[in-house]
């Protein structure tokens, strides 16, 4: 069964290949929004189920062709070969629709989207999820009894996949951009259609050779066989149950682990990584115990239940061995405890479940395996949009745990041989459970000075940290209170020729860009992603409450690209302040190419574009932002903060005003300078617009940090892919470049 173990192991490969890369053309097609998130991941899990529901019915057809099943297998991954072509242009006409229809109402756009996205993937992850039920037939004709077991044999090959499917897409998108990764996934697709067709053809003309008579004596005692020792509903309830809890505990892994591990591509990947390897190493083990077919007791579901809370521990604070922010292997140890114990246990309990109810019968193994991901889909929906935006992490794990430690106590109670030792086992780890959450919290209480709130997007932090206010987003440091974010609205505010009629900030941060704003007596519309960011305003600025309720400012809870594509309206000023790092996950859909074409149709002629981009010592990073702002408006200028540190970019389809820094502040009302000054540093207004505008950094000379590096766009997202780039050759030309960049030359 060599070459199944091999299909399998590359299709795993592509599946989640597929997956991350449709995930992110689904958030440049419709926004960076929860609720995309999840219609994303939604229709993908819901097409593998019923591509394996269906394929399991077909199964009892499929015994009958002449067509040998491996053949039909080829098929499959050929189709799923066209999908990697065919999804990015689907997912472009659905957008382009969509903007066309004009859909104000968030309902209805959702709703629209939903459909676009579900026409785009639905078919083609059916297929996907086809090829187990018909792989399981394969075997059944090639390998007869051998079959009773194959579902797990071929779980995991295609779980194995799937973790080398986490880690080589991350370098093939840096080097290949999205694109171009999914042109990698098809060749493999169309590669394992040809030597599966190839095979299934060859092993049907043997077959053929072969004496109907002995073949048909032998086809009842090998279904026969297979169908011994199925069991009964129960099962199917546990499966339901491994695919709900598992897949709810990822959305809270995310949150508890982000504090230490960072918020990059590489940080999620390391969670779905270590989920999927330790999957892996379950199956492994069942695949090694089914051959004594010894039993499981009590304590088993006992242990899954407990090992649930295992991250409770590993992401509290007060764990001293780790510390908070300090991005490392020690933090990938941190979470690997937190997780792999209980991934390991669902590996193996899963494919143990599917082999005991189906007995090896394909239909069986397809109704199975879609109830299992029907438990996914609904986990990250229970979990992030039920239960986090009102329960601490620890508490919803809690949730996800007691199901388990409940089959633990009714199983103990029914093992007679185990006695009171199974009973203890059952009921300790209950107990354990309950000390384990009732004495553990979250990274927040690290903070003694602390506001939290929790939404369906984030866990939101205030706090003051060495007499410094700072916002955290699942505990990733977002801003602090700094003149740097005044001047990005007072800058591109005085440079207007004109007296401004209105403003849009995009990313509301402590809110104080959206403060300054206010103060030039013009409408400002503010757009953030997270929805609890906003009410922490309160906070920050003594008044918070006044500015959510002026007359002139108004707060949308949006995804601020999706924002530009649907509003009508035309601004004079747009202020673009992307979350930090500049390597955040996600970040490059407001620092494109394609993004700044947005954002022209949404300034008035003249209207300027401030876009701010914080340090970074990433060359190539730097001259790519460059070269998309330069190539995507006729005029721009950049300057370095008040603080000396970070660029801001002004750009416009006119000319920039050359006006003096006399004549900048001239041009402000005197609300607006008391703002400016609120915080310094400079001890006049004049002066405090002179540390920018009269330091004004070339262009040229952003863009020569790195020649070779080409505009930010969304299909090659440089920042947030790096690894290889930092670590190879372009790292020692880094060390070069950087001084010539620090001396002006």
């Amino acid at each position: 069964m060599t070459w199944f173990f091999l299909f399998f192991l590359v299709s795993g490969f592509c599946s989640i290949l597929y997956e991350l890369v449709w995930m992110r053309l689904g958030m440049a097609a419709f926004g960076v929004t929860t609720a995309l998130t999840s219609i994303v991941l939604s229709v993908f899990m819901a097409g593998l189920g019923l591509g394996s529901w269906a394929a399991g019915r077909w199964t009892r057809l499929g015994r009958g062709w002449r067509v040998p099943t491996l053949v039909v297998y080829a098929a499959l991954e050929a189709v799923i070969g066209l999908s990697a072509l065919l999804v990015p242009r689907e997912l472009l006409w659905g957008r382009a629709l969509t903007e066309h229809l004009g859909l104000s109402s968030s309902f209805l756009f959702y709703l629209f989207s939903g459909l676009c996205v579900a026409a785009a993937m639905l078919p083609w992850c059916a297929c996907m999820g086809a090829t187990i039920p018909v792989g399981m037939l394969a075997i059944e004709e090639a390998h007869g009894a051998e079959s009773k077991w194959a579902f797990s044999y071929l779980y995991l090959s295609n779980v194995t996949g799937a973790v080398v499917g986490t880690v080589v897409p991350l370098f093939l998108i840096e080097l290949l951009g999205f694109h171009g990764t999914l042109r990698v996934g098809a060749a493999l697709n169309f590669a394992l259609a040809i030597s599966a067709g190839t095979l299934g053809l060859v092993w049907g003309k043997k077959a053929r050779a072969s004496e109907e008579g002995d073949a048909a004596a032998e086809a009842p005692a090998n279904v026969a066989s297979v169908r011994e020792g199925r069991g009964g509903n129960g099962l199917l309830a546990l499966l339901f149950l491994t695919g709900l809890t598992s897949m709810a505990m990822e959305v809270v892994w995310i949150r508890q682990f982000t504090p230490y591990a960072g918020n990059l591509v590489y940080a999620f990947a390391a969670i779905l990584g270590c989920y999927l390897w330790a999957t892996s190493a379950g199956a492994a083990v069942y695949r090694r115990w089914i051959r004594s077919h010894a039993g499981i007791g009590a304590w088993v579901w006992a242990l899954l239940g407990v090992s649930a809370l295992f991250p409770v521990i590993t992401a509290n604070p007060s764990v001293g061995w780790i510390r908070m922010q300090e991005v490392n292997w020690v933090s990938f140890g941190r979470l690997a405890t937190g997780i792999v114990p209980f991934s390991a246990l669902l590996g193996f309990i899963t494919p143990m479940l599917v082999d005991r109810w189906s007995g090896g019968d394909a239909e069986r193994v397809g109704k199975a395996y879609a109830v299992n991901i029907v438990g996914c889909i609904l986990g990250p929906l229970v979990s992030g949009f039920g239960l986090l935006p009102f329960l601490a992490e620890r508490w919803v794990l809690f949730l996800m745990a007691l199901p388990w430690l409940a089959v633990g106590v009714r199983t103990a109670a029914k093992e007679r041989a185990w006695g009171w030792l199974g009973r203890g086992w059952a009921y300790a780890a209950v107990g354990l459970a309950v000390v384990v959450v009732g004495t553990n919290h979250g990274y927040e209480n690290a903070f003694p000075v602390r506001r939290v709130l929790r939404d369906n997007t984030a866990t939101v932090v205030a706090t003051v940290v060495g007499g410094e206010k700072r916002l955290l987003v699942n505990g990733s440091g977002m801003t602090t209170l700094t003149p740097i974010t005044k001047m990005m609205a007072h800058l591109p505010m005085s440079f207007l020729e004109r007296p401004p009629k209105n403003a849009l900030v995009i990313c509301f941060g402590m809110g104080t860009t959206f403060r300054s704003m206010l103060t030039w007596g013009v409408p400002v519309t503010a757009v953030e992603l997270v929805p609890s960011v906003p009410q922490m305003v309160g906070f920050f600025h003594a008044d918070g409450a006044e500015l959510l309720t002026s007359d002139h400012g108004r707060v949308v809870i949006d995804d601020g690209r999706r924002f530009l594509e649907r509003t009508e309206e035309q601004y004079d000023v747009i202020v673009i302040d992307p979350p930090p790092p500049v390597e955040a996950a996600g970040s490059s859909l407001l620092y494109s190419k394609e993004f700044y074409q947005t954002i022209r149709k949404r300034l008035r002629p003249g209207g300027i574009l401030q876009q701010w981009i914080p340090v970074t010592i990433d060359p190539v990073v730097e001259a790519g932002v460059a070269r998309a702002v330069v190539e995507s408006f006729p005029y721009v200028r950049a300057f370095p903060s008040v603080k000396g540190w970070g660029t801001h970019f002004l750009a416009s389809d006119r000319p920039l005003s050359r006006a003096s820094c006399r004549e900048l502040v001239a041009r402000m009302p005197a609300e607006a300078v008391r703002d400016m000054m609120e915080w310094g540093p400079y001890p006049d207004p004049v002066a405090q617009c002179a540390a920018s505008v009269e330091r004004e950094i070339p262009l040229s000379r952003l863009m020569a940090v790195d020649e070779s590096a080409p505009a930010l766009v969304d299909d090659h997202p440089l920042n947030e892919y790096f690894l290889l780039r930092r670590n190879g050759w372009l790292g020692q030309k880094r060390a070069v470049m950087r001084p010539l960049v620090a001396s002006g030359k």
